[in-house]
């Protein structure tokens, strides 16, 4: 198995051409994963305006597994984990990128080049333990968005570690930070790091723009810190984050929440929105894998959904005082 970083260097090729080729030939070898990517040209799509950004909304029905898995502790049980090596599909080629992850086509993508990177280990689904691999993949992987999706915050295998990435430009967020920022609550302004909070971004977000690895994963620790006291109950508090890199600086986005699943995913007939908010929903594309639920959502649904999923404002200020706080002191 080729690794990741001696195909770059063999190769001479950015990282973003050996990916899309790597799609392709998968492509070429999986007839599932071929379906899957061809179908994406005839996903739907519409978008909402809000005050200064924009959401989109996505109709994919092969995202349903994802949207709709059940994660209980049963149900976790009862199934082979998909993304352990010995129950991966015999056509599933893979990349490795050191000895603990293997970089994955996912076969039910969002993204036209969309990649799950797995770790060869069966071990559960945890951010701080593994943040300093997602900032070294999105600095390999420059052109992509790697993202991180909490075990009760749309991971489909909370008890399998794993990350997914997505080319940019793809999501909202992406164009829409360098904008919004400047109307965002500064949190720490230093000469290789900057800190905001967002407040009116529907979503409640901490982003972090640095050139340092170990400054950022300093402040992420502050983060973590304090926002595990306020859900001590949690296996790990609630979250998803987007991590990229671009021009010598990483900027990773954080979603503190406080709920998994809002009141319409459970409801029954027409109330029903069988929407399970993750990274890319955070990002600004909500997935849709019903077309009765994208021809139906409303503006008014997404401010809602995001309002029960996100942490509240309170304890958002409560959270982001005590980061600020830690970090102008160090």
């Amino acid at each position: 198995m080729q690794q990741f970083l001696e195909i770059i260097k063999e190769t001479n090729q950015p990282a973003s051409q050996i990916l899309r080729e790597f799609v392709e030939s998968e492509k070429l070898l999986w007839p599932l994963a071929e379906a899957n990517y061809n179908g994406l040209k005839s996903v739907e799509e519409k978008q909402f305006q809000f005050d200064g950004f924009q959401i989109k909304v996505q109709f994919n029905p092969e995202r349903m597994r994802s949207s709709a898995a059940k994660v209980d502790k049963q149900s976790i049980a009862a199934r082979k984990c998909f993304l352990c090596n010995e129950n991966r599909p015999k056509e599933q080629d893979a990349i490795a990128y050191g000895e603990q992850f293997l970089i994955l086509v996912n076969p039910f993508p969002i993204f036209k080049t969309h990649f799950t990177i797995s770790c060869n280990s069966h071990i559960d689904q945890r951010f701080l333990p593994n943040v300093h691999s997602l900032f070294e993949l999105a600095k390999v992987m420059e052109g992509f968005t790697v993202f991180y999706n909490g075990p009760e915050c749309g991971a489909s295998a909370p008890d399998h570690l794993h990350f997914q990435a997505g080319e940019n430009g793809f999501m909202p967020i992406g164009d829409e930070f360098d904008r919004l920022k400047s109307s965002a609550r500064i949190l720490f302004a230093g000469p290789t790091a900057n800190v905001w909070a967002f407040d009116n971004y529907l979503r409640k977000m901490i982003s972090v723009e640095t050139s340092s690895m170990e400054e950022a994963l300093k402040i992420i620790g502050v983060y973590y810190t304090y926002f595990q006291t306020m859900q001590p109950e949690k296996m790990e508090p609630m979250m998803n984050a987007l991590c990229s890199f671009s021009e010598g600086k990483w900027t990773i986005h954080i979603f503190p929440r406080q709920l998994h699943r809002p009141l319409q995913f459970f409801a029954e007939g027409n109330d029903q929105l069988l929407i399970s908010p993750a990274s890319v929903d955070f990002g600004g594309v909500f997935i849709t894998p019903r077309k009765e639920d994208f021809d139906k959502i409303t503006k008014e649904d997404i401010e809602d959904i995001f309002k029960q999923v996100s942490l509240n404002p309170v304890d958002f200020q409560e959270l982001t005082n005590k980061i600020r706080m830690a970090i102008n002191k160090k």
